[in-house]
């Protein structure tokens, strides 16, 4: 009877064990912050340092809703310092109520419909020849390739951006970090 309680205790522990485990492999660090697979895209960016100046504009044009729904989305989610390469007062510019429009233009030009992982991302490359086509959720055009084993972002004025943290799963959805703000025509 202590042999059966022994083990039945050994198998409870690698049990939380493994769990846990395997439950840290899913969870990223953004910005100095863990990124939960059981939060959403905005629950999981307002705990994100590198992120600020995105939530900030997410919450400026309206945005908070749509991202916290159920998506799926693929967001490729643009850091401060990637803000700071922007011209000087262009942010502050976006932020203001009569600009909502064009920042709600610029910010879902950042998403795409449906969960792209990285892997998923990598095979419409291959499929495409080295570069695939998506249609964001703005209506614009984004064009992925890779660079060595570097994933990279085009947007429609000839920008890249690349990805710097591939795979942030949210329940809703999948982040992808990326070191430029991506423009549309």
């Amino acid at each position: 009877m202590k042999i059966s309680r022994i083990l039945s205790t050994a198998v409870m522990a690698l049990t939380l064990m493994l769990g846990t485990t395997a439950f840290a492999q899913k969870t990223k660090m953004v910005g100095g912050a863990a990124m939960y697979p059981t939060k959403n895209i905005i629950e999981n960016a307002v705990n994100s340092k590198d992120h600020t100046t995105l939530v900030a504009a997410v919450k400026a044009a309206g945005l908070v809703e749509t991202l916290e729904g159920k998506g799926p989305f693929t967001v490729f989610a643009p850091t401060n310092a990637a803000f700071d390469k922007l011209p000087k007062g262009t942010v502050e510019t976006l932020l203001k109520p009569e600009n909502k429009k064009m920042l709600q233009g610029i910010l879902t030009y950042h998403v795409v419909s449906g969960k792209w992982s990285a892997a998923d991302v990598a095979a419409a490359i291959k499929k495409g020849g080295g570069k695939a086509e998506v249609t964001t959720v703005q209506g614009g055009k984004l064009w992925f390739m890779m660079n060595g084993k570097d994933l990279w972002v085009q947007d429609e004025k000839g920008g890249k951006a690349k990805v710097t943290i591939a795979d942030v799963n949210q329940s809703n959805g999948v982040i992808h970090v990326i070191d430029t703000v991506l423009m549309h025509k």
